[in-house]
């Protein structure tokens, strides 16, 4: 082996052991979430410290348009550095040969990172946090859909057949029977995660019908991001083997749950080791509520990054487990920001808000940002909520078009996720919302066609 193969992270040693690696993916998160890059020959790879793409895919829509976010030279697609991220460096075990996958960050001509890149955003926010001699810990929960193949984009989307032959059945959350319909999809997700050298925390079925939820054990905010970044590839690959989709969507089929990704946040005291959550004797200290404060104030601005597209709003209806509030509670899972049962020295923050459709890396980034927005302005939440939240009112915007105008007066945020950033992402979100709005629905045409 060549001796840059000898530095790769263990689990892509052992994967290539008595092997010859023949590919390397050179790839870097879009605003969507969606690997960018190119693939060369593993010999090419040895002998090249960057490669170029043009930083147009940042300006690019989830339908393949463009947002006018080019800045005043116009758009010209200069070409971005790529530098890669070796402890990135894992299998693409679901490849026809032997083939690495490696993240790359992205930088300018004079060395600066591109500030509209998901993972530079990311970066810059938990360098705040270091700034401030403390350690951001998250525990990202992802949750899907395994659904039948649909070729059809007019055709609803319905659950994929189980190993039984019949469809997966809803209402089933925690059913240990109806995980083992999905077996050999679950097996393959296990087998792939492994290869790559992720530890899954657990795997469970939700309420809806072939939903799953995989649980990830906590850490670094930039790695917990980029393997749910790989996971939702890994994932999608396991489930076209077994001739069945899998779907990050938020609100894939109707009357039917959405998809989260819940967030657990806890800060350590990079000086002492403590967890700042949590006093000497074991209580609530100011951060914590502090933490909580920023989240109640500054959430609503951050919506239209955590809910990304106009499907993600579907998913915020009252009594379908996507709390529409910001109420925070202790053990309560009406509530938006929820107090999971813990240790003291494991006390932690979740934020219940976020889609799985989000990109984690900016999802994670804008989470910690109303956090970190709470701490360093003593901000103070509401009285905690006890009983059943979804009586409440909603606090949050309810569709894309609303959300978005209250992130662009988010000046306060923008400073911590990057004003450039926050330029080109509403820019990109309006042009998709545009384009959306220039779709006549099936309802308009059912309803609207011959009754006005």
């Amino acid at each position: 082996m060549t001796e840059w193969t000898d530095n790769l992270p263990q689990a892509a040693r052992d994967y290539l052991e008595n092997r010859r690696l023949d590919e390397v993916e050179c790839i870097v998160s879009d605003l969507p979430g969606i690997a960018r890059g190119k693939a060369v020959p593993a010999s090419k790879f040895a002998r090249q410290a960057y490669f170029h793409l043009p930083d147009s895919i940042f300006f690019q829509t989830i339908t393949g348009d463009w947002g006018e976010a080019a800045g005043e030279d116009g758009f010209i697609e200069r070409d971005m550095i790529l530098k890669p991220d070796m402890s990135t460096a894992t299998a693409a075990p679901w490849t026809g040969d032997w083939t690495l996958q490696v993240i790359h960050d992205a930088y300018d001509r004079d060395g600066d990172p591109i500030p509209c890149s998901p993972r530079n955003v990311l970066k810059r926010v938990v360098q705040l946090y270091k700034d401030q001699g403390w350690k951001p810990v998250v525990a990202p929960e992802m949750e899907f859909f395994l659904v039948a193949r649909n070729l059809d984009p007019a055709k609803e989307i319905e659950p994929m057949m189980g190993r039984s032959g019949r469809p997966a059945a809803a209402r089933q959350a925690y059913s240990m029977t109806a995980v083992d319909e999905f077996g050999p999809v679950i097996d393959d997700i296990y087998d792939f995660a492994e290869a790559q050298g992720f530890e899954i925390d657990g795997i469970t079925q939700e309420g809806g019908a072939g939903q799953l939820e995989i649980n990830l054990r906590h850490g670094d905010p930039v790695k917990l991001a980029d393997e749910v970044f790989y996971f939702k590839r890994l994932i999608r690959e396991a489930a076209l083997r077994h001739n069945c989709f899998a779907t990050f969507m938020a609100k894939p089929i109707a009357d039917e749950p959405g998809s989260a990704m819940h967030i657990h946040h806890s800060i350590i005291d990079m000086e002492t080791g403590r967890n700042l959550f949590s006093g000497p004797q074991g209580g609530d200290t100011d951060a914590f509520f502090n933490f909580i404060g920023g989240l109640q104030a500054h959430l609503p601005s951050a919506i239209a990054v955590l809910a990304p597209y106009v499907n993600s709003y579907r998913r915020y209806v009252k009594d379908h487990a996507a709390p529409i509030n910001l109420a925070w509670g202790r053990d309560n899972r009406t509530t938006g920001i929820r107090i999971p049962l813990s240790s003291p020295d494991s006390r932690r923050i979740e934020n219940r808000l976020a889609g799985m459709d989000c990109n984690p890396y900016l999802g994670i980034a804008a989470s910690l940002a109303c956090g970190y927005l709470g701490l360093m302005n003593d901000l103070r939440p509401e009285k905690q909520f006890r009983g059943d939240a979804y009586d409440g009112d909603e606090d949050i915007p309810r569709v894309l078009g609303q959300a978005l105008d209250l992130f662009d007066e988010a000046v306060d945020l923008h400073s911590v996720l990057g004003e450039e950033f926050a330029r080109v992402y509403s820019i990109v979100k309006r042009t998709e919302y545009e384009e959306f709005l220039q779709v006549i629905s099936p309802w308009e045409r059912e309803h609207l066609l011959l009754n006005v």
